[in-house]
């Protein structure tokens, strides 16, 4: 995983690569602790869902500095958040997610257009699997809220893997143990850009505390056929 400091160029061409980049030290200090203070406790959840109906939340989303990450990984053009969720680990919630891609995105209301779908409801919320021209068209900034290494069950990506396209659970599976993968150690501040598609696992942390990262989804665009971003309702 790059850890040192790129410039935008550099940044973008390490993403386009990878699937995953690291800008280290996007927060300081001060205002990590005052964002993670305005967060809800997950508990014995692994996450919380729907946190852009937080004004610190959406504040945080709209700040420059993320906003120039998203448009650096989309193209420059108009960017906006469409969904925030927060994740944790601690002795209550010390799970495990196998390999995967985030291929759901969250809508305002279900539509039968083609191409999205199977369809599910995820606290209350409708959810659909992307097509891939969508999915290229979004990426994730992970604000780490706290310091993240292996021993606490820091994300694990396989370098590249966004370009191999969808994959079911079995394909996942099998190009993950086909290519070598890295883990994401980050810092309290920093932020892993990430593509949708990019190959992803997380282990349990072998000595649970805190590890809380807000996932910030970013999109370029709408969506078709009457679809809207939840966060648009």
């Amino acid at each position: 995983m790059q850890t040192l400091a790129l410039s935008p160029p550099d940044l973008a061409a390490v993403l386009e690569r990878d699937g995953h980049a690291l800008a280290p030290a996007v927060l300081d200090g001060a205002e990590v602790a005052r964002l993670a203070e305005s967060l809800p406790d997950p508990g014995s959840q692994a996450g919380t869902r729907s946190l852009l109906a937080l004004a610190t939340v959406r504040a945080v989303a709209a700040d420059a500095r993320l906003m120039s990450l998203a448009r650096l990984a989309l193209g420059g053009g108009e960017v906006r958040a469409v969904r925030a969720t927060l994740f944790d680990k601690t002795p209550a919630a010390n799970w495990k997610v196998a390999w995967h891609q985030d291929l759901a995105i969250a809508v305002a209301g279900r539509a039968d257009v083609a191409g999205f779908g199977p369809w599910s409801v995820k606290d209350s919320i409708p959810h659909a699997l992307a097509p891939t021209e969508v999915l290229e068209r979004m990426v994730a900034l992970r604000l780490h809220l706290d310091d993240c290494g292996p021993a606490n069950g820091a994300l694990r990506v396989v370098p590249g893997s966004h370009r191999l396209g969808r994959l079911d659970a079995a394909g996942a599976v099998a190009a993950a143990k086909a290519s070598g993968n890295v883990a994401c150690a980050a810092a309290a501040g920093d932020v892993l850009l990430m593509r949708p598609l990019l190959l992803h696992a997380s282990p349990p942390a072998e000595a649970p505390g805190h590890r809380r990262v807000l996932h910030l989804d970013y999109a370029a665009g709408g969506l078709p056929g009457g679809l809207r971003w939840h966060a648009d309702a």
